[in-house]
């Protein structure tokens, strides 16, 4: 069973086409677009403020959103948030990659196609203009982002949400083989939307 929750009357909303792991904890004013990827372990709250996740978001492992009171936390179409990184009452534009572990807080503004870069902690209030490369403790603007590099993040989070497709179609529990020879090899390459 998935850890989705209510609170005080008021339940998520997830689309049928996004994935949610099953040690994902959803609670409340949430909302969950088409085509996302909602990974193990990550927290989703909108026990306060609401939550919300546009088509083709992927969210990854050990990823935490959350915000204030009656505040809107808010990741747009196709936005990139990867492994244990902590989102809290902010906006990420459309089309941007959030690195490893970083934090990006109350209020701060992320255009479209921005990138922020690993172990990044973006300000309270912080603007960054469409297209900016993030990174530091406490982030700044180093540069703009290259066409290259937004072909390479579209492309990963194309394997993110073929991956949500994957997992809705194969993903069960299992009892593990005890002999390595009996084990399938996996063969992402007949998944991988990049060919």
């Amino acid at each position: 069973m998935k850890n989705i929750y209510e609170i005080d009357g008021v339940k998520p909303v997830i689309h049928p086409s996004s994935f949610v792991h099953p040690t994902a904890v959803i609670i409340g004013s949430v909302q969950i677009g088409k085509n996302c990827y909602i990974g193990p372990n990550a927290s989703i709250r909108g026990d306060y403020g609401t939550i919300i996740l546009e088509n083709g978001v992927n969210f990854q492992d050990m990823c935490v959103a959350h915000g204030f009171p009656n505040g809107v936390t808010l990741l747009k179409e196709n936005a990139h948030v990867s492994h244990g990184a902590v989102i809290h009452g902010c906006t990420i534009g459309k089309n941007c990659m959030v690195g490893i572990q970083s934090v990006i807080m109350d209020n701060a503004e992320i255009g479209d196609e921005c990138m922020i870069a690993a172990l990044s902690y973006i300000k309270p209030n912080f603007k960054a203009p469409a297209r900016s490369i993030i990174a530091g403790i406490p982030a700044e603007i180093k540069r703009q982002v290259t066409d290259k590099e937004i072909q390479w993040k579209s492309e990963g989070t194309a394997l993110y949400q073929q991956l949500a497709v994957r997992s809705l179609e194969s993903m069960k529990a299992c009892e593990p083989l005890t002999d390595i020879s009996q084990q399938k090899k996996l063969d992402v390459r007949k998944f991988n939307p990049l060919k």
